[in-house]
């Protein structure tokens, strides 16, 4: 599964690395409201929790659907500027429809592909809107319903809301992440010049690669989610992150530029195996007597008629079994004189933890 991103045709002038101060301000909400995702940020997200004022914490809570579980739309700007208040400008002149419909993705995620009508306009959205914000609380669905009863007044709201994070927090992370960021940018920016887009975006991250073949170019972004988008006519725009990983978000939404916001570094900082690397090892492992293998495997290397000999099972059965693991990448081996021996890779299997938790956080 992956987002795919066609940009068969597209300049590179059109691909941009480019840090955003409101993209930048979403994943430190993120951060925020869901610390347990972000353990090496654990100083800043219990300094900062501690010091804001209960007031602009409860409102934090209000709107937090709105980078907690998904990241809205609204949080990733196409078209990044050098402040917030900048960024924030360009929201204003966002019509209603495009603006509640982009801000309540969560009434629409299961049909994010392929598009769906804003609730301003459609009842049946409208409904399921309020329905998905009642399941989240009280106090989300009250704010729900807000916005779709007075989009320009809570619009304003939101706009406040972040300005107040920015005066109460922000500025200063800010102003301490965007040397790295913008550097990081520059660096991708002259990546793609010199060795071209496809070490630009390998050098973004090791789920991301460049795909070229008679049938065009793509940008597939190796997440648990099927997507696909086109930029052609408009670009595509990748944003680095200080408090992005382990996430990796691709906005796709039809009709819009797509945005990657990546973070940096990526491959310092977990596995990165591929989705379907961790779904091949996890079936592996699942079965109870690959389970078992496992454990003699992990003490030493053995051959095939030793470990059939201590399990009670043929030959044959022990050699589908470690055929299943080897191709997991799970188990190595080697040769000794006329004997095979086959040995857990235990490095490989310790990150399968991590790298299962990376994949479906990714």
């Amino acid at each position: 599964m992956s987002v795919t991103i066609d940009i068969t045709g597209l300049p590179h002038e059109r691909i941009s690395f480019c840090p955003s101060p409101l993209a930048e301000l979403g994943a430190a909400l993120h951060a925020l409201a869901e610390p347990a995702h972000h353990a090496r940020l654990h100083a800043w997200t219990t300094t900062t929790a501690a010091a804001l004022k209960p007031e602009l914490a409860d409102r934090l809570h209000e709107a937090d659907f709105m980078w907690r579980s998904t990241r809205s739309d609204i949080l990733l700007p196409a078209h990044p500027r050098e402040t917030l208040a900048e960024e924030l400008d360009d929201l204003d002149r966002m019509d209603d429809e495009k603006y509640v419909g982009a801000a309540l993705e969560i009434s629409c995620s299961s049909r994010y592909t392929h598009g769906a009508p804003s609730p301003l306009v459609d009842e049946r959205m409208r409904r399921r809107a309020l329905d998905l914000a009642a399941a989240r609380g009280p106090r989300q669905a009250a704010f729900v319903e807000r916005m779709l009863a007075d989009p320009p007044g809570t619009r304003a709201w939101v706009r406040r809301l972040l300005e107040d994070c920015d005066e109460a927090f922000f500025a200063d992370t800010w102003r301490r992440v965007r040397v790295q960021l913008a550097a990081d940018a520059r660096h991708k920016t002259e990546l793609m010049r010199r060795k071209g887009l496809a070490e630009a975006v390998a050098d973004a991250s090791s789920a991301m690669a460049l795909e070229e073949d008679e049938q065009g170019s793509r940008i597939v972004v190796d997440k648990l989610v099927q997507g696909r988008t086109d930029a052609e006519g408009t670009g595509v725009t990748f944003l680095p992150t200080a408090f992005g990983w382990p996430h990796l978000f691709a906005l796709h939404a039809p009709g819009c530029q797509p945005v990657v916001q990546y973070p940096v570094p990526t491959r310092d900082l977990g596995g990165g195996a591929p989705v379907e690397a961790v779904k091949l090892r996890l079936e592996a492992v699942a079965h109870p007597m690959r389970m078992r293998l496992c454990r003699s495997l992990a003490r030493g290397a053995y051959t095939t008629s030793e470990l059939a000999d201590a399990y009670g099972i043929t030959p044959p059965e022990v050699s589908r079994h470690l055929a299943v693991m080897k191709k997991a990448g799970l188990v190595t081996t080697q040769r000794r004189g006329r004997y095979v021996l086959h040995q857990l890779d235990v490095a490989v299997t310790a990150r399968l933890g991590s790298d299962f938790l990376e994949s479906v956080l990714r």
